[in-house]
């Protein structure tokens, strides 16, 4: 007989089943037997499982339907499992190393005991921060075995059944199963609690929960509310029938009304039934309110005072007076200065502008990327529809004079983000703009992601410790309605990075449409305006920003590169946007063209890319023009930033680790040759999906005219696109 029979129900986990999995099987501890409980022998997580009994003969997967349910699956498990102690462990959680070994030794210090509770880290789904709510409780109880008696506190209907390990012949002599469907923890820990003799608690944890990003499901609005009282009446009336003495029974009947009141208060959970959900409470807690029982003070008293006397209107009004005061506080405190909080307040009151767009890029920086390409493209398919560009003070001069702006800050500003129906941005309005019912939010994003983003981040501390909030990141997230997207591997990064309720386009970028839209005369025209020498070859030297540097620095000596590649080229320098410093420079055979509008226009000038790790370069290979990657620092800047796949595995052309290699790819042709040809091909078929010249017209239809998506254009496959021409060069 194994000593632990670890059971895992997998219904809806199947993504993260394996990680539950090989968390197990990868314990110093073997002396187990691991029970994966599948829907159905066809059922996704059957195939995975397959893999594991093959390998290990540890393996026993068992197969409840969906229909039963969690506490089906937990049930089912049980019966199959055969050995000393059961743990019950969701499929979407792990096992801390070292675990069963802690468990086996904490056993064998404290003897038999019914029930070993232990400590359990939550920890969010971007896996920072984690919390570890049993460990006040557990801190308090005492050493050794004890009997409940002497700890009354601990309940059981405040952990989860995975918060503890169970003495397999406990369950069975007691006929101990997981009740009902919903809720289940809460009546499985309370029966545990009433019917054990001897317990222990285990200060260290041993299992790591993932909190979902939406929240726990139990949650989510709904019926299934009413079943925490069905589990709130099975408890206590086994309470009394036991003859649980009164010290026990005040902790475990204020546990068990507090889930209850935070339901019956949520302003979400019941969609109907409320008022019945109450009116049943309060007959429980007048049925099983303990002889002598005296309310909390403060306003959970008064919940509990009106519940025992079944004061439903007035339960009802504390709740909307709440509610109001919570909405007041939201709209108000927001925006600096109490004469803008107050006007801002006053304009959300106002009905929203049915045909207002306010466009937003990079943080108000100037008239660029996505946002102006759409608002272009509105001009002609939506004439009607008002457009308003933000911007900063210092970038009024980058607005063309037939566009319409707003000074950040400004009561236009406050005044047009408070009534837009629509709001475009490529980066996140701040934190202060409210998301009002029936506007729409569109997130178009400013590049593919190579270097992690968004929640990734967290895992990187140089980088996390400039992000700032994470939470505060994601409520700026959950204002999104639409987000857009270039191709197939952004969109997996972004819902993974940003997850949210938004829905995810993919219809390219439409700052990408020139790249198939331009004619040669309109490369001739920019180089012109760059100050290109005619008949010269125009490299664009474009290096990303680096999260553990200050300031710019080029990272390559501009000036001897060109002395060791020869006369025939020039640098066009664009540095990140961050160290944008003012107009563009020509002169010489450096041209730096970091302050020029459009990093579109400086893409259709250069006959080649050189660039580190900048998503720059996702938008260049839509031109099919060489690519050279220079990655001087390439293991720093991947340990420090973190990326989503290996640029030295998948590169879009020659890779340069020195200024020696990079300047000897140019002298002797390599940069141009079949080879780097067919590595842009295939860098190509992944990252330059959806842009295909049409991306702008899409996202004007489906967002800001409202047509269905069974309307909007097809993207033209890659082989039928023409993009612009190269000045000196003919694509292979």
């Amino acid at each position: 007989m194994p000593r632990f029979s670890i059971v895992v129900p997998s219904h809806g986990v199947v993504g993260r089943l394996s990680l539950a999995l090989d968390s197990v099987l990868a314990q110093s501890f073997g002396d187990f037997e691991l029970i994966p409980v599948c829907d159905a022998p066809d059922a996704p997580a059957a195939d995975v499982v397959a893999g594991y009994t093959e390998r290990d003969s540890r393996v026993t997967p068992v197969h409840s339907p969906p229909s039963a349910g969690l506490a089906g699956a937990r049930t089912t498990g049980l019966r199959a499992a055969v050995g000393g102690h059961v743990l019950f462990l969701d499929g979407d959680d792990v096992l801390a190393p070292g675990a069963l070994a802690a468990l086996d030794a904490r056993l064998s210090a404290v003897g038999e005991v019914d029930v070993l509770y232990f400590e359990h880290e939550r920890a969010p789904w971007w896996e920072g921060e984690p919390t570890n709510p049993a460990a006040p409780l557990l801190a308090k109880a005492p050493d050794g075995a004890f009997s409940p008696g002497r700890f009354p506190k601990l309940t059981g209907v405040a952990l989860p059944a995975w918060s503890a390990l169970h003495r397999r012949a406990f369950l069975t002599e007691q006929d101990i199963t997981f009740p009902g469907e919903h809720f289940t923890d809460v009546g499985f820990g309370g029966l545990v609690t009433l019917r054990a003799e001897r317990v222990a608690v285990l200060r260290t944890v041993v299992v790591r929960h993932l909190l979902r990003r939406q929240g726990n499901r139990l949650n989510l609005p709904g019926e299934h509310h009413t079943e925490l009282l069905d589990q709130t009446e099975l408890v206590l009336t086994r309470a009394v029938e036991q003859g649980l003495p009164g010290d026990r029974l005040v902790p475990l009947f204020e546990q068990l009304f507090a889930a209850v009141l935070k339901t019956a208060a949520h302003p979400r959970r019941l969609t109907s039934g409320r008022r019945a959900f109450f009116r049943r409470a309060s007959a429980l807690y007048r049925q099983y309110r303990p002889a002598g029982h005296r309310a909390p003070g403060g306003s959970v008293g008064v919940q509990h005072r009106l519940l025992a006397s079944g004061s439903y209107a007035a339960f009802r009004a504390l709740r909307a007076g709440n509610r109001t005061a919570s909405r007041a506080a939201a709209l108000l405190p927001r925006p600096r200065g109490l004469r803008t909080r107050l006007r801002y307040a006053a304009a959300l009151r106002r009905p929203l502008d049915e045909n207002l767009v306010v466009y937003c890029a990079y943080w108000g920086r100037g008239y660029a990327c996505n946002p102006a390409a759409i608002h272009a493209k509105a001009r002609e398919l939506a004439p009607h529809l008002r457009a308003v560009f933000l911007v900063e003070p210092d970038a009024v001069g980058s607005v063309p004079p037939d566009v319409e702006y707003a000074v950040i800050g400004s009561r236009k500003y406050w005044e047009v983000l408070a009534r837009a129906k629509y709001l475009v941005n490529n980066a996140n309005f701040a934190d202060a703009v409210v998301k009002r019912p029936g506007s729409v939010h569109l997130q178009t994003q400013h590049g593919t992601p190579l270097k992690t983003m968004g929640a990734d981040q967290a895992t990187y501390p140089v980088v996390a410790a400039a992000t700032g909030s994470f939470a505060r990141l994601l409520a700026r997230v959950d204002r999104w309605d639409y987000n857009l997207t270039s191709n197939r591997h952004s969109t997996e990064m972004w819902e993974r990075a940003f997850p949210s309720a938004h829905e995810t386009l993919e219809y390219g970028y439409p700052r990408n449409d020139v790249y198939c839209t331009a004619s040669a005369e309109d490369v001739v025209r920019v180089r012109e305006e760059l100050g290109v020498p005619h008949g010269k070859k125009a490299l664009l030297y474009a290096p990303t920003h680096r999260d553990y540097a200050t300031g710019f620095e080029t990272g390559l000596d501009l000036a001897a590169f060109c002395e060791a590649i020869g006369d025939d080229y020039v640098v066009l320098l664009r540095a990140h946007y961050f160290y944008d410093r003012g107009a563009s420079r020509g002169g010489g055979r450096i041209i730096d063209v970091t302050g020029h509008r459009s990093s579109e226009d400086v893409c259709l000038a250069a006959d080649a890319l050189i660039t580190d790790y900048s998503s720059i370069m996702f938008d260049y290979a839509n031109l099919d023009r060489p690519i050279v990657v220079y990655a001087d620092d390439w293991d720093v800047y991947r340990e420090t930033r973190g990326v989503y796949f290996d640029l030295m595995e998948l590169p879009p052309g020659r890779v340069a680790r020195t200024p020696g290699e990079l300047a000897a790819v140019f002298r002797d042709g390599s940069w141009a040759d079949e080879s780097a040809a067919s590595l842009r091909a295939a860098f190509r078929e992944r990252f330059c999906q959806f842009d295909d010249g049409r991306a702008a017209e899409r996202v004007v239809r489906r967002v800001l005219l409202g047509e269905p998506p069974a309307l909007i254009p097809p993207v033209i496959p890659l082989a039928e696109r023409a993009p612009a021409p190269a000045a000196t060069l003919v694509r292979s």
